[in-house]
C-alpha cells in the first residue's frame, strides 16, 4: 500500500487529536478538550457508561466521574483509518486502567478495554473529531459501585 504525503499527513494530524483526547482526559484538562473537537460534535460513551451528549454536557460528566478519581491513563494503539474527501473514519485500540476507590475505601486499579470509533472532519483548522463513539470490548476487576455505571 502506497500512502500519498497527504494521507500520511492527515493520519499523523488525527493520531494527535487521538493522543490530544486521551491526555487531556489523563490530565483532567476538560476545557482543553475543545481543541480536539467540532463545535456540533456528538460524544457517546452509551455503551461504556450510559451516557452520551454533546462536548458540554461531556465536559460536565467527565468533570463529575472522574474529578475524583486519582489517576488513569489512556492508551490508544493500532488505528484503522477511512478517508473520504474531508472525512475520515478510525477505529482505535484503547486500553485504560484506573485507580479508583474499591468497596472497602482502599485504592484498587480497574481496567478498562475498548475501542474508540471516531469521525473526523477537516476544518479550516484542521482535522478535527465530528464524533467519538466507544464501543465495550472488557473490564476487569471493578468495584460495585461502578458495575452499576457499566451494566
Amino acid at each position: 500500500m502506497t500512502l500519498s504525503l497527504q494521507e500520511m499527513s492527515d493520519r499523523f494530524e488525527i493520531q494527535d487529536l487521538l493522543v490530544g483526547y486521551c491526555y487531556a482526559v489523563d490530565d483532567k484538562d476538560f476545557d482543553g478538550l475543545d481543541q480536539f473537537f467540532t463545535e456540533d460534535a456528538v460524544i457517546d460513551y452509551s455503551e461504556m457508561v450510559g451516557v452520551k451528549g454533546s462536548l458540554s454536557e461531556i465536559k460536565q460528566f467527565l468533570h463529575a466521574s472522574l474529578g475524583p478519581i486519582p489517576m488513569s491513563q489512556h492508551a490508544v494503539m493500532t488505528t484503522q483509518y477511512i478517508f473520504a474527501g474531508d472525512t475520515a473514519e478510525t477505529r482505535t485500540v484503547c486500553q485504560n486502567p484506573m485507580v479508583v476507590p474499591g468497596d472497602d475505601g482502599a485504592l484498587q486499579t480497574i481496567f478498562f478495554g475498548l475501542w474508540y470509533i471516531h469521525t473526523f472532519r477537516r476544518t479550516a483548522q484542521g482535522w478535527r473529531i465530528a464524533s467519538l463513539y466507544e464501543k465495550k470490548c472488557y473490564n476487569h476487576n471493578l468495584p460495585d459501585y461502578v458495575k452499576a455505571m457499566t451494566a
